[in-house]
């Protein structure tokens, strides 16, 4: 078989005419098209999408896509989606980059979102800016997502905020609000291309961010969110900017520390990581972030 069409994430059998209907609703084949690769299919008894691979009517991205629609797995294409393609977790969810956040994911889900009654909220902190706090943090949410786990994303970073921009959504409601008492109904938003995904973006900057943070609503607002996720992610500002990140690992259950390879100075990490202990915040692991 064309080693195009090993793919590991799926099953290997597969209906053949349910991926030619998702490639031909898709647009990625007319009905022309997917009738001549039936018909080389049959006459040559082999796999749909090697005849349509062997015919130069489809490459291995055309499968990938029609096989994660098939089993429900979020997958973006670029050019289809306003989301940002930093994002590459959803837009390119079988490329060696994605396996050490698909890692990641497990190791948390071993180690913290263990469903045995321990909190389901994960802080993600970097020392400083450009580190890749957010990039982590928003395609480890959309791993958990694709994993099934009904996953929240928040951006806590009120100073310098980057979620709403990633995700194109509204910024006009979320945390600050909630955490004024102003608005909350429709704070949090879904993120209509990945399934289980939600995000609440930090909302109006407020001049007063560590005392919002520091407010008892912050703690009620995570138990509430708790009750209605499987996994909640925290995007927090620069530990060395700000006490925001602190005040948040403290309140949450667990802690991932982002270091840049090349960047990020390790007396900058062990000092966070200090100190984050010391506000009684769990880490459980550092980071390195390589790209």
């Amino acid at each position: 078989m064309n080693d195009a069409l090993k793919i590991g994430v799926f099953p290997q059998k597969s209906d053949d005419r349910m991926i030619g209907g998702i490639l031909v609703d898709s647009g990625k084949l007319t009905i022309d098209d997917a009738d001549r690769i039936l018909r080389l299919q049959k006459g040559e008894n082999m796999r749909f999408g090697e005849a349509g691979i062997k015919l130069g009517l489809l490459n291995s991205g055309d499968l990938q896509f029609a096989l994660a629609r098939q089993f429900d797995y979020p997958y973006l294409r670029k050019g289809e989606s306003s989301i940002g393609e930093e994002l590459i977790a959803a837009y390119q969810p079988f490329s060696p980059r994605v396996e050490p956040l698909r890692a990641l994911r497990s190791q948390l889900m071993l180690r913290c979102f263990t469903g045995n009654g321990n909190r389901k909220s994960l802080a993600i902190v970097s020392p400083e800016r450009g580190e890749g706090r957010s990039y982590i943090a928003a395609n480890l949410a959309v791993v958990f997502s694709q994993l099934g786990e009904r996953t929240l994303l928040i951006d806590a970073d009120m100073h310098n905020p980057r979620l709403g921009k990633l995700f194109n959504l509204n910024n006009k409601v979320g945390l600050s609000s909630i955490l004024s008492d102003r608005n909350r109904g429709d704070a949090v938003q879904r993120v209509p291309d990945l399934l289980d995904l939600s995000v609440l973006v930090s909302g109006a900057l407020p001049p007063n961010p560590q005392e919002l943070i520091g407010r008892p609503a912050f703690t009620k607002m995570l138990d509430e969110f708790e009750a209605d996720y499987d996994v909640v992610l925290i995007d927090t500002p620069p530990c060395s900017e700000y006490a925001d990140a602190q005040n948040i690992a403290a309140r949450t259950g667990a802690t991932v520390m982002v270091a840049r390879k090349h960047k990020t100075r390790v007396e900058l990490v062990r000092e966070h990581t200090m100190l984050m202990m010391q506000s009684g915040a769990q880490v459980v692991g550092t980071l390195l972030n390589e790209f």
